[in-house]
């Protein structure tokens, strides 16, 4: 007989394979963390509904050239920071590093100027910059992007910073506004000429970055963050002192609204933001407590308006204005202030103005009636009251309130019953009383 086998032993060799783990700049929301990401989107979404925002949402992945064409060829987000690739190896595409161009296209591609103006869209969505990771900033980072499309009014900046200071009001975070006027294409060639000559003659000063950056494109330095730029530009000309009669009127009447409705801000000459598409109004949303010397990590937001941006997109003229707030930074502040993070309504109020007295009163007693529970509705940039009026019977709303000049002078208020058309004349101190009582 043949021999028997031996038995053998197998032993399988095992590989250790090394875990995957996140690229750079990326994190995970895990489930202890959307905790935060749910407290703050049901704030956001409930304060941008009451102004009458709408959602819309546009892809992560764009066009190239859309982000050339409106952020700017010559700023750090397009020549440094978009994660962009072929797309089979022809066309350009890139991962949105900003909400407005997208919107911006979306609003002329599906024809919403044919829409009653202004649109008022709104989006909480990722955004994605290749630039190096820090606290509060990283690849994929996320905002509530809000933005009006289709008046040129300046009631409409007031209206985003009231907004912003709601929204941070209700998380518990105390804000400061920076803001400046960078006027417009009238104006603004003298300026950055006046910068240019100032630049010229500091540039061994300068560092690399800006150096490069004096002709083809000086604004971006007022924003360097390099200690001996920042020497420089405190010397440097100020753009509001070459702004034209109608940015100079514009933004007087933007501090106007917001020092009438007690918005914490405070002016900076040399904020310009650093996208090419901003003209006249830009701002900053910054803690109140802030104590780091307004380092660029710390913001928690900004915007301005944007005037030649649809039109240079391929669409009709029209003037626009928004902001972005970020979500992750919102989310520190929480953090570090310790804060315990645990049906929608119809309008039955309308608020209506006529003039431009009449118009800051009424942004004043809409906030009143907003902040005791009432929930109204307006179009304050629109200064026919007919026009008004018929919003407020397509809204069905069970009155309006209206103030005009008259009601100016006299300190009171027409409280107009919009089934019976009965007017009635109210004192300005007793009307969130009274329109309590009728609601009930």
């Amino acid at each position: 007989m043949g021999r028997r086998p031996k038995n053998k032993t197998i032993i399988k060799k095992t590989r250790k394979v090394k875990p995957l783990q996140l690229l750079r700049g990326m994190k995970d929301i895990i489930p202890q963390e959307q905790v935060y990401w749910d407290y703050i989107k049901e704030r956001a979404e409930n304060i941008v509904k009451d102004y009458g925002f709408k959602r819309i949402d546009t892809p992560v992945l764009e066009s190239s050239s859309l982000f050339m064409r409106s952020t700017g060829k010559g700023t750090d987000i397009v020549e440094k920071e978009m994660f962009s690739f072929a797309d089979d190896g022809k066309d350009s595409v890139s991962l949105k590093p900003e909400a407005t161009p997208g919107i911006a296209r979306a609003y002329i591609e599906h024809g919403m100027i044919n829409l009653p103006q202004p649109v008022k869209l709104y989006t909480i969505s990722p955004l994605f910059r290749r630039e190096r990771p820090q606290a509060g900033r990283v690849r994929q980072h996320h905002q509530l992007d809000l933005e009006v499309i289709g008046d040129k009014n300046p009631v409409i900046e007031a209206q985003l910073l009231v907004i912003a200071n709601n929204f941070y009001k209700s998380l518990g975070i105390p804000i400061n506004i920076k803001i400046n006027s960078i006027g417009c294409v009238e104006c603004r060639p003298q300026y950055q000429e006046d910068l240019i000559v100032y630049l010229k003659s500091k540039k061994t000063k300068l560092c690399v970055d800006c150096k490069r950056r004096i002709t083809k494109n000086p604004l971006r330095i007022l924003d360097c963050k390099e200690e001996k730029c920042q020497e420089i530009v405190s010397e440097a000309p100020q753009i509001v002192d070459s702004l034209c009669e109608s940015c100079k009127d514009h933004f007087t009447k933007v501090l106007e609204y917001i020092d009438e409705l007690g918005i914490p801000y405070e002016p900076d000459v040399y904020l310009v933001r650093g996208l090419d598409y901003y003209t006249r109004t830009v701002f900053e949303i910054w803690p109140a407590n802030n104590d780091d010397n307004y380092s660029r990590q710390t913001a928690l937001g900004g915007g301005g308006r944007y005037d030649d941006l649809i039109e240079e997109l391929g669409g009709q003229e029209t003037p626009a204005c928004g902001m972005g707030l970020g979500i992750e930074r919102a989310i520190l502040k929480l953090k570090e202030n310790k804060t315990e993070v645990s049906k929608k309504q119809d309008f039955k109020i309308f608020v209506a103005q006529l003039g431009e007295k009449a118009r800051i009163k009424a942004i004043s007693l809409f906030e009143e009636l907003r902040e005791a529970g009432i929930k109204p509705a307006e179009n304050f940039s629109k200064g026919s009251l007919r026009s008004q009026l018929d919003l407020a019977n397509k809204l069905g709303v069970k009155m309006t309130l209206i103030i005009g000049q008259k009601e100016v002078m006299d300190k009171t208020v027409l409280i107009r019953d919009m089934d019976s058309g009965i007017q009635e004349e109210i004192v300005m101190t007793k009307i969130v009383k009274e329109v309590k009582r009728r609601l009930r």
